[in-house]
């Protein structure tokens, strides 16, 4: 079983250039490769040999998560584009923001605030179905730091690959706008929608 990068419609973003999606987007695949590669060289090594490969075979099972969490998370990400930007807040979503937040404005600008984190990572809003709750996270390395289990409602990639075509790293809050005003967020409330009911 082999994982095939994914093709987004992604509309022409404001504050995102062609090139830094580009990029972007190649960046995406690689991590694609990279865990189909893995696996065949892990049923390869098990093939030859799997006691005398053991430790090669664990170590690559380590990198794994790197690649497929950095796959999916890409996915996640720009599947919140396709669409082009939506601002509606719809209930039940609307509701479990305001429940946590105390308005949209205040999640935004905490969404902003868990952005502003020192460092490489990602800004996550999951949603946690035992607790009936939003959470938001800032994760290191997409692969470490997740909350377990949880389903991402929200996905935005803080690591530097994400904008440097268009913005200097002092310039990160302005990524973060430009990121918020293309988000669709039907696609949002859709990935919420899908866990509460």
């Amino acid at each position: 079983m082999n994982y095939t990068a994914r093709t987004f419609n992604l509309p022409e973003l404001k504050g995102l250039s062609k090139k830094q999606l580009d990029v972007h987007l190649a960046l995406y695949a690689g991590y694609v490769k990279h865990a189909n590669l893995i696996m065949e060289k892990i049923e390869e090594l098990r093939n030859k040999d799997a006691e005398e490969n053991a430790f090669l075979m664990a170590e690559l099972r380590r990198r794994f998560g790197f690649e497929f969490d950095g796959m999916r998370m890409h996915e996640y990400y720009f599947e919140q584009f396709e669409g082009g930007p939506q601002q509606s807040k719809e209930e039940p979503l609307l509701d479990a923001v305001t429940e946590k937040y105390g308005s949209w404005d205040k999640f935004i600008a905490h969404l902003k605030e868990v952005c502003g984190t020192r460092g490489i990572g990602w800004t996550v809003v999951y949603y946690d179905p035992a607790g009936r709750t939003i959470h938001t996270a800032w994760v290191n390395d997409h692969e470490i730091g997740q909350l377990a289990g949880l389903p991402i409602l929200l996905a935005i990639d803080m690591w530097e690959h994400a904008y440097m075509v268009d913005y200097a790293p002092a310039e990160k809050k302005s990524y973060v706008d430009a990121f918020l005003e293309n988000v669709n967020w039907d696609v949002v409330e859709k990935r919420f929608l899908s866990e509460v009911v």
